[in-house]
């Protein structure tokens, strides 16, 4: 079996449910998400794919998030 070169994860980032109790939905903050992001980057992790996942929270509540697929090299 081949050694793994690389290894992923995969996450769910988005806004607390706060947002949405008080404004009827939750959209990412872009300066947040771009903090998300770079932070994952200082650790080696790549974006691979990312989705955008809208639920709905407490009935009455929307709240955005994004699925994200992140890789990264592994050290042999």
């Amino acid at each position: 079996m081949p050694a793994q070169t690389h290894e992923y994860k995969a996450v769910i980032y988005r806004e607390p449910l706060l947002g949405s109790i008080f404004l009827g939905a939750s959209r990412i903050d872009p300066r947040k998400f771009t903090n998300f992001l770079n932070e994952n980057a200082k650790d080696g992790w790549d974006v691979v794919t990312m989705e955008k996942d809208v639920r709905r929270e407490l009935i009455f509540f929307r709240r955005e998030g994004y699925v994200v697929i992140l890789k990264r090299e592994v050290n042999s």
